[in-house]
């Protein structure tokens, strides 16, 4: 059964929200939406969020921060637009959907956001900047479910501020049949919100260069829920900067006496799904074995399954002016639909036999851009109910 936003009304909330973790038998759910997706907008916060990426795996590609980006007005600092090739958006669509139609296929209630108008997405507008709107896609950065309570992190790229608003008729169902609804601080998200400790030089400007604003607070919260491995009772929180451990501060205050959260330094830049994943209770998928040492002392006696070196067979072959925002790990990015059965990319057949090998069920599905657009087949998803409980798996 699948839903979409003309339809939401009558379908939504049919079971209460419920949803601890990656594992258990899914029963609902929400699949992005990337209608009306045809450019990329580098501004400030996408060149700090995708800093690892644009400089590791676009070599002939120019990078750096505000002021010395400018747009196309050639203003300094102003949102610089790249078009995306009709063909790769074509081809993203068509997958986003039978991803969807798989779901949905298998007995999962599949819900769909708001979807933006083809000709005329829209802009964000705050006192202190302007952004083109980016469709309700990789889902999964902004909405952390935890339990019966689905809470709206604060957003660390400008063009994705107002994003859960297209989700917000399926939020306001969950709500009617008794949901907790919760809307982290909105950052102002000026220039000097911003902790730019990570960069590394080369054509990226110092803190002290950027552009001064009537609205600055200093640095602010700012913490996407892809950064959070659910486990029942627990959440672990992979912090990289300021603005993340802000956020995370705010996670453990209003979580205190319903979950524990255990905070992880620098595992990745920023999200943590492509690097390690919970399958069930007591079994990770993990980018490599050195992950481990980073991770709560309890999650280190978890089995461990190492995924396999990415191949650039799995990957089409891109034109030097085709960004890459993801890296070649970006297959680890799977969804589980119960304790034995994974949905897995279908070009990464390695990683379906490895797991095959380990008791699990594999089922392949197409998403051939995953390193154009910023993710995978998890964080184009929200599980909203799911049979399990808050359980202790890390006592």
């Amino acid at each position: 059964m699948t839903t979409t936003e003309e339809s939401i009304g009558s379908a939504v909330g049919t079971r209460a929200l419920n949803s601890y973790d990656d594992w258990s038998p899914l029963r609902e759910i929400v699949v992005g939406s990337a209608a009306a997706y045809r450019e990329h907008v580098r501004d400030l916060s996408f060149e700090l969020f995708f800093y690892d990426n644009l400089t590791d795996d676009n070599p002939n590609r120019p990078h750096g921060y505000y002021p010395q980006l400018t747009g196309g007005t050639g203003e300094p600092g102003a949102p610089r637009r790249e078009a995306i090739k009709q063909r790769y958006v074509d081809e993203l669509n068509e997958d986003v959907e039978g991803i969807a139609d798989v779901l949905s296929g298998m007995g999962v209630t599949v819900h769909r956001p708001i979807a933006l108008p083809a000709q005329r997405p829209g802009e964000v507008r705050t006192p202190a900047w302007s952004a083109p709107v980016l469709p309700p896609l990789n889902i999964r950065d902004n909405s952390l479910v935890l339990g019966d309570e689905v809470i709206e992190t604060s957003p660390m790229l400008r063009s994705r501020y107002f994003e859960t608003q297209l989700l917000k008729p399926i939020f306001m169902r969950y709500f009617a049949g008794g949901a907790r609804w919760t809307v982290m601080p909105r950052p102002l998200m000026t220039d000097q919100s911003f902790d730019l400790s990570r960069t590394l030089g080369g054509n990226t400007e110092t803190v002290s260069a950027s552009r001064l604003s009537p609205y600055d607070v200093g640095t602010e919260m700012m913490i996407d829920a892809a950064q959070c491995l659910r486990l029942g009772r627990d959440l672990v929180v992979n912090i990289a900067t300021s603005n993340h451990a802000l956020g995370c501060d705010w996670l453990e205050r209003h979580l205190a006496g319903r979950f524990r959260v255990h905070r992880i330094y620098n595992l990745t830049d920023s999200h943590i799904d492509s690097c390690v994943v919970p399958l069930r209770p007591g079994v990770l998928l993990v980018r490599s074995a050195q992950v481990m040492d980073r991770l709560p002392a309890a999650l280190q006696k978890w089995t461990t399954i190492v995924a396999p070196e990415p191949d650039a067979s799995m990957f089409p072959a891109y034109d030097d002016d085709d960004l890459i925002l993801t890296s070649p790990f970006i297959d680890l990015n799977v969804l589980s639909l119960d304790e034995h059965t994974v949905l897995i990319n279908e070009a990464n057949p390695e990683l379906g036999r490895l797991l095959e090998r380990h008791g699990f069920s594999t089922v392949p599905v197409r998403h051939r851009h995953r390193r154009l657009f910023g993710g995978g087949l998890h964080c184009f998803t929200l599980d909203t109910v799911r049979d399990g409980a808050g359980e202790d798996y890390l006592m």
